[in-house]
């Protein structure tokens, strides 16, 4: 069983990229991000994806 503490501080990550680049419907954040995987994200662990965010979000430009 996985531990659901996981969740949370994902999802805060995720939040704080996610309000980088307002003007992203929650689809095309999906659409852009999972797209550019080397892999299939359905095998990634939380942690694993997490690092996935950080390298994509430190390569694109957004507006701040």
């Amino acid at each position: 069983m996985r531990d659901k503490n996981r969740i949370k501080p994902f999802l805060e990550k995720l939040e704080g990229y996610w309000n980088k680049v307002p003007d992203w419907r929650f689809g095309q954040l999906m659409i852009n991000f999972l797209g550019q995987l080397p892999r299939d994200p359905f095998f990634y662990e939380e942690k694993e994806m997490e690092e996935e965010l950080d390298k994509f979000f430190s390569e694109i430009k957004y507006t701040k």
